[in-house]
């Protein structure tokens, strides 16, 4: 029997064979940009109100390609590294790399130095970009990866805090800076003329490396292609609210270096000529004072900031009254918390406009977007993630067919597979994994259980994969729990996620074995231990890995026959040490 094949609401859109810096900067006239007029602003730093236009994006972009092809001799397809918090440098470091021809990877700027650097080399970087924070852990990582003063310093390129290259004021550069090249250097030393071309065939290059984690191993590198990126920014076009006045201003808080902001918010708002406002990173009051002082219109979110909005005492002193649409992504978002916010913000107008809260959902491997809501059914459809995008084709295969072979029924949970010209090339050097993932004839298979119901909107219920999802950040348990293996008093570890209503996320729990189980025989003794193995992992790991879930002490820790952790069972264990109470009674101020 054929498979039930589901597609898209909407029509098919055309999918460019091209470069991304063709795709975003080709114009046919010399006063646009893109299509939108070249003096027309483009991003702006948000804590200083300085601005890029678009055709300075452009001219800087070209002129670190040049730099970065003389000064550093890349060649096309090599790799460069972006380790930073959000900034005005972004556009012009991706962009400038990708008219270059090289291939960025795009690294947590919560990560230490150990897992940067696996980052580093897998990806094969040849070049790092860092702000002034940065510089020490990339240091560390470089030197641990044999490499001499010297040469740690022809790799290394600083984003300064200062933005004078942008036309603000000078601001001296940290004492750990001093004597590296920075973004301002390779400017203005001339430019190419055009930028590398990936055009036909050549589009299925790879562009951008991501990293996204399984449920074993490492992180693994997706392989996103130019095709990749010109097809997911065009399908999402359809669904995505752009007012007619050309008077939206979206507000970028999400981390460039995960692909929903370096998509959503670095490429796509330039496809529709909205200007974006950068905050180095997620602050509430700065948040609210920004919406207030630019006027935003749009902002794309993850679950928490939706807490925050709940939460936060001070939401009521500030003017949020040009605030039109929140796109929240990355993590589940419930019903009864998009009411509650809903209800807060319209609560303020006097104008009786309402605000949408709408819900998405993708992947890395999907470039990210498969669903969105559209705007008119941001009520009645309120909780689902949406339906599926242009080009796009799904199935819901009954969970634990790998083959594919059974459907579900209507209406019934299945997993989700995915094809299109978003899903991704493939894992970086690792055909196992790729192989497991992407069927012979196209499909993705995403993890997630979901439920299509009869007006073709998607609900996500469950997954298969056993990744943990805290505040947009992705936490793979195997990854943790050979970080614990470490520790001198644990003898065996499993590691899960336990669901937070107080944080709107799931915060990581493990539950380990004590190497000399006679000496924590009290309840108080395995409290104790259990404090000591939270806080020695924060001294291991990046913020978002902590331990928030708790650590509990047990006898064993429980696997099949073939020795695979049986998380089922700890899930059910959870719940019933947590009823009546959540796990983030005990957090004070978790932050974003």
């Amino acid at each position: 029997m054929a498979p039930k094949i589901y597609r898209s609401p909407y029509p098919n859109v055309p999918v460019p064979d091209r470069s991304v810096f063709t795709h975003l900067f080709h114009s046919g006239e010399p006063n646009l940009v893109g299509g939108f007029p070249a003096s027309s602003t483009a991003y702006v730093d948000a804590p200083t109100g300085t601005t890029l236009s678009r055709a300075q994006v452009k001219s800087f972009a070209l002129q670190l390609a040049h730099s970065l092809r003389s000064a550093y001799q890349v060649r096309r397809g090599d790799v460069a590294l972006v380790y930073s918090q959000n900034s005005l440098s972004w556009p012009v470091v991706l962009f400038g790399s990708v008219a270059a021809g090289l291939r960025c990877t795009l690294a947590n700027s919560a990560y230490n130095a150990r897992e940067l650097g696996f980052q580093y080399a897998d990806s094969g970087a040849k070049l790092v970009f860092t702000s002034e924070e940065g510089i020490p852990v990339v240091l560390e990582m470089l030197k641990a990866a044999g490499l001499n003063e010297s040469e740690v310093r022809k790799r290394i390129v600083v984003l300064t805090t200062s933005l004078h290259w942008a036309g603000d004021s000078y601001v001296p550069v940290v004492p750990a800076a001093r004597g590296f090249t920075t973004l301002s250097d390779l400017l203005g030393h001339g430019a190419l003329a055009e930028e590398e071309k990936f055009d036909g065939q050549l589009s299925n290059e790879t562009v951008y490396l991501c990293y996204s984690s399984g449920t074993t191993g490492k992180p693994k590198g997706v392989e996103t292609t130019h095709r990749n990126i010109c097809a997911v920014l065009d399908q999402v076009k359809p669904a995505f609210p752009v007012s007619e006045d050309g008077k939206d201003r979206m507000l970028g808080i999400l981390p460039f270096y995960h692909i929903y902001g370096a998509v959503k918010l670095v490429h796509f708002p330039f496809t529709t000529g909205t200007p974006v406002y950068i905050m180095p990173r997620f602050d509430p009051v700065q948040f609210l004072a920004n919406i207030q002082k630019y006027r935003i219109t749009s902002s794309l979110i993850v679950p928490p900031v939706l807490v925050v909005l709940a939460r936060l005492p001070i939401v009521d002193q500030y003017d949020l009254s040009s605030l039109d649409v929140l796109f929240s992504g990355a993590a589940p978002l419930g019903a009864a918390l998009t009411k509650q916010v809903k209800a807060r913000l319209e609560k303020q107008r006097k104008t009786g406009k309402e605000v949408y809260i709408l819900q998405g959902y993708g992947l890395t491997e999907t470039s990210p977007t498969t669903h969105l809501v559209p705007k008119p059914y941001g009520i009645t459809k309120i909780g689902t993630t949406g339906v599926l995008l242009p080009n796009l084709e799904a199935r819901l295969v009954v969970d634990g067919d790998g083959e594919g072979n059974i459907d579900a029924e209507e209406g019934q949970p299945g997993e989700l597979w995915i094809r299109g010209p978003s899903v991704m090339k493939g894992y970086h050097n690792n055909l196992t994994a790729t192989k497991d993932s992407i069927t012979s004839n196209g499909w993705f298979k995403t993890g997630d259980i979901a439920i299509r119901d009869s007006d073709g909107f998607y609900s996500i219920v469950d997954r298969r994969k056993e990744l943990i999802k805290y505040k947009g950040f992705q936490v793979p348990p195997a990854e943790l729990e050979s970080v614990l293996l470490t520790h001198p008093e644990i003898a065996d570890v499993a590691v899960i996620g336990v669901d937070s209503a107080k944080e709107a996320t799931e915060l990581p729990r493990a539950y380990v074995v004590h190497a000399r189980p006679d000496t924590v025989k009290s309840d108080a003794a395995k409290a104790a231990f259990a404090q000591g193995v939270q806080k020695w992992v924060t001294t291991k790991v990046a913020r978002h890995k902590f331990l928030r879930g708790g650590v509990i002490v047990i006898d064993a820790v429980p696997k099949s026959a073939a020795g695979k952790i049986l998380r089922r069972e700890l899930r059910d264990l959870a719940k019933k040490e947590l009823a009546g109470r959540d796990p983030a009674d005990n957090l004070v101020n978790a932050k974003l």
